[in-house]
């Protein structure tokens, strides 16, 4: 491929041969056409990503049936985010998980994100490499979608993301199987045709509290800074299997506790709580009524009774003296009234 020279802010550039058009007026003269193909001549720059789409990973995103509108919205989410990405039709919950590898070899895919919905209120994701393995099931949890957070991040469509991986990723075997599965299923690949050669977001993997946190931030040109675009949501790891969903169990969290088991715990929890609630109760009301039987018998009641001096019994042998009978005395208003009538 012949190489060509264009100059651009002093510097000469050395890439693929730029084309150059001539513009001529209608009905000019040849000799006019060749003083001025030298003014007129417009040089058209090369394109930016000029090389070889080598890298063919393409990854299947879907679902099963059952999904809210949370777990859809942020499937549309992640095929915004990922151009080497496909969707297919909704899988139907009789179907087994080996037939996810029929359709991603029908969709010419390699890699495929599967939610799996059950309930309808829990939801697990498998990511897998189709179709010999090995594949990782997880525990969706905390999902917040773009459309939800509203953040001022934002970057170009299609462009490549950066991924930036927690250093417990390298520490132990099983977060290293995982880092290189997240590598080849959400890393762009280079020269995509769907996809723009700049970088202008990174997605960050932060192992916390034995889960995997997942964000998406823009990169700001100023000062490098990020600010989140978002979607954002936690894997909380499972098993890890050797083939493509299913196979020998390479790996099995022991700190993993199912979501039955967690509504369980807190329906006996609330249950425990109304147990302690009413044996307060009945304890009370024991004590209320041992209180009124002992009212009833009070111990303090003679504590401020003091004996009475012992006075000699005297006995009368004589009758005691009669009464006179003393007369009334009349007023004398009223007497004179007797003495008118």
């Amino acid at each position: 491929m012949a190489a060509f020279k264009r100059k651009r802010g002093g510097q000469t550039l050395v890439g693929k041969k730029a084309k150059k058009v001539k513009i001529v007026a209608d009905g000019a003269d040849a000799s006019i056409e060749t003083e001025q193909e030298n003014n007129n001549e417009i040089t058209v720059p090369a394109p930016v990503s000029g090389g070889k789409w080598t890298n063919k990973e393409r990854v299947l995103i879907f679902s099963s049936r059952g999904i809210n509108f949370r777990t859809r919205h942020l499937m549309q989410d992640l095929r915004t985010m990922m151009p080497h990405s496909k969707a297919d039709t909704k899988m139907d919950r009789k179907d087994k998980l080996f037939v996810i590898n029929e359709v991603c070899e029908i969709k010419n895919c390699n890699k495929c994100l599967f939610f799996e919905a059950k309930k309808k209120q829990d939801l697990y994701m498998w990511i897998s490499n189709s179709p010999h393995g090995p594949s990782a099931k997880f525990l969706v949890q905390n999902i917040h979608t773009l459309a939800e957070l509203k953040m001022t991040g934002n970057c170009l469509k299609g462009s490549r993301p950066l991924l930036s991986f927690d250093p417990k990723f390298d520490s132990e075997p099983q977060y290293a199987l995982l880092k290189e599965l997240f590598t080849q299923t959400f890393s762009t690949p280079r020269y995509h045709p769907k996809s723009q050669p700049f970088v202008d977001h990174v997605f960050t993997f932060t192992i916390a509290d034995n889960r995997i946190w997942f964000r998406n931030y823009q990169i700001i040109e100023e000062d490098a800074s990020l600010v989140e675009i978002g979607p954002r949501f936690v894997l909380n790891l499972i098993k890890i299997f050797q083939g493509s969903f299913g196979g020998p169990t390479l790996f099995e969290n022991p700190d993993f506790k199912s979501p039955n088991m967690h509504r369980r715990e807190i329906r006996l929890a609330a249950a425990a709580k109304v147990r302690e609630k009413q044996m307060v109760k009945e304890m009370q009301k024991t004590k209320r009524t041992e209180a009124k039987t002992d009212l009833t018998t009070d111990v303090t009641a003679d504590v401020f009774r003091t004996p009475a001096e012992e006075k000699p019994v005297l006995i009368e042998t004589e009758p005691p003296a009669p009464r006179v009978a003393k007369k009334k005395k009349v007023n004398g208003y009223i007497r004179q009234r007797m003495a008118r009538r």
